[in-house]
């Protein structure tokens, strides 16, 4: 803690330096200013918690200091010690926030009692700003969270409306004036396996981006408020209110926002226009069907609004029976067979909509317990099991957001796959998706690969692979990864032509440090040593 002595009196200021006890007060720093112009310099570029001031001084006296202290630093305490017994002067001194009024000569007693007053009453008051600090950083990350939950009420139809209403316009400056509105949906359980692995660590990451990027053009302009439904947390909602520009205008901004950002274009659903608040939720309701109704193969078209036709229906579990038999053949011939005639007959309805494709992931799951219910005596236990019960989850599209019947068909095998390989209960060497995940890892070490992407490649959990790995070979994906490249980077470096950070690059890693950094814990020594270690022999 600083404490500012300003007197012009040097002798003054020498007798308060040895009679106030700075020590069991706290006081680190002692300034001085001999008139109160310096003081306020001093003030301004040290920042002292307390200030101990003279009231009849040169250029600026003690009654303006304490004037400008009150209006540029009203958290600095004053202590005035003058030798004017004036009751004018002691007013002065209350109104400008000053903590004591001490006659001169000064009594060691009572200048250690109004330091210990002013010391206690700095740490007082810093105390509470940093109080005040945490909770208004604590409402300001509960801010966001708490606009979700009253605009998740208001398009979910609970509590009354106008209550809703009138506390956003409060708290959120929602327009007063806004008598309609039209709701609109974007879904990330629409975005392709890519994307969605990408965030697969930080979800919440996902969501921040999309609503900023909405509320970036909707707020400019007040055009209307995009949330997070916290009923759904797939889903972004968008309320919009202004009626000066076109749906679609507005809508295509924020497209163009998310491809700039995602490198990806989604897809929007969009409600008719309706009174606000009543229509909120009917107009939401109707955005939520457009979107998740729309025809995803078809190729043309983002914006989905209206309500479309019925799809024809299909039940996935009308082939049950050929996909099980196929899984338990474990041929891979049979296992595309059953395949292929599950998509000819989707291919045949014309058009796929992305509530079907979630259905039949549904279907798949409830299949695949059966699968393992049924056969539990021979199926391995716990969580061996659980692994066809946590399989990727993401719908066959592509970064267009168009159902991909080649990624599906992919998925859709490998799944077959890894069922098969746990009904079967092929353990061998050659056939254990463990080993065909080390021998993926042996030809591609030179790639970015996560465990997430090894867990959508085999379509098995992250967890499982991540125990089996650790069971079959001793040492996590990790280390293994890392143990194939330094290998491969051995080779390599006895090629004298190659330099130390191409060789990095060609062994998976773009940080040359960090290569050497890995190569060295593994080998004992840098590349550059082991290169010439190589060279000597």
């Amino acid at each position: 803690m600083k404490v500012l002595i300003a007197d012009d009196e040097k002798h003054v200021r020498d007798a308060i330096k040895m009679l106030a006890d700075w020590d069991r007060h706290g006081v680190t720093a002692i300034l001085e200013a001999s008139d109160g112009q310096s003081a306020v310099e001093i003030i301004r570029e040290e920042s002292p918690e307390i200030v101990m001031t003279d009231m009849r001084m040169p250029r600026m006296d003690g009654t303006k200091l304490l004037e400008w202290i009150k209006e540029n630093r009203p958290s600095v305490k004053a202590v005035v010690i003058s030798g004017y017994d004036d009751f004018e002067l002691v007013r002065h001194t209350i109104r400008s926030g000053g903590l004591d009024y001490i006659l001169k000569p000064v009594d060691p007693d009572a200048l250690n009692d109004a330091l210990g007053k002013a010391v206690e009453a700095a740490r007082a008051e810093a105390l509470q700003n940093r109080l005040s600090t945490r909770q208004n950083l604590e409402l300001n990350r509960m801010r966001p969270h708490y606009a979700d939950k009253l605009l998740t009420d208001l398009i979910g139809g609970h509590g009354g409306k106008e209550d809703l209403v009138r506390q956003l316009r409060d708290e959120f400056g929602l327009p007063g004036d806004a008598a309609f509105c039209r709701a609109a949906v974007i879904s990330t359980a629409q975005l392709d396996q890519e994307v969605l692995n990408k965030f697969a660590q930080m979800p919440e990451l996902l969501y921040f981006t999309l609503i900023n990027i909405c509320n970036e053009v909707l707020l400019s302009g007040q055009k209307g408020i995009a949330f997070h439904h916290l009923g759904r947390p797939e889903e972004i909602v968008l309320l919009l209110w202004d009626e000066t520009m076109p749906l679609q205008s507005v809508l295509e901004d924020i497209r163009k926002g998310i491809d700039l950002t995602l490198r990806r274009q989604v897809h929007i659903g969009a409600g008719t226009r309706l009174p606000f608040p009543q229509g909120a939720a009917q107009s939401y309701q109707e955005a939520r069907q457009a979107l998740w109704q729309r025809n995803a193969a078809d190729a043309s078209g983002w914006l989905h609004a209206g309500v479309p036709q019925p799809p024809k229906p299909l039940r996935l579990g009308a082939h049950e029976e050929s996909f099980r038999l196929a899984a338990l053949s474990g041929s891979a011939e049979k296992i595309g067979a059953a395949v292929d005639a599950w998509m000819n007959q989707v291919r045949e309805l014309g058009a796929v909509t992305p509530e079907q494709l979630a259905q039949w992931n549904a279907e798949w799951d409830w299949m695949l317990k059966q699968w393992m219910d049924q056969n539990s005596d021979q199926t391995p236990n716990g969580a061996e099991k659980d692994v066809l019960l946590v399989l990727p989850r993401s719908l066959p599209l592509d970064p267009q957001g168009r159902l991909s019947f080649p990624l599906w068909k992919n998925q859709y095998e490998g799944r077959l796959t890894a069922a098969s390989r746990i009904l079967t209960q092929q353990h061998s060497r050659e056939n254990h998706i463990i080993h065909d995940i080390a021998a993926y890892l042996e030809n591609h070490y030179a790639e970015d690969i996560s465990l997430q992407d090894m867990a959508a490649r085999f379509f098995l959990s992250r967890e499982y692979i991540s125990r089996r790995f650790k069971q079959e070979f001793g040492v996590n994906i990790s280390d293994f990864l890392a143990g194939v490249r330094i290998e491969k980077a051995k080779l390599l470096l006895l090629n004298p032509q190659l330099r130390i950070a191409q060789i990095a690059e060609m062994v998976g890693y773009q940080d040359e440090k960090y290569f050497s950094k890995v190569f060295k814990k593994q080998e004992g020594r840098t590349p550059n040593e082991y290169r010439k270690e190589q060279a000597a022999r």
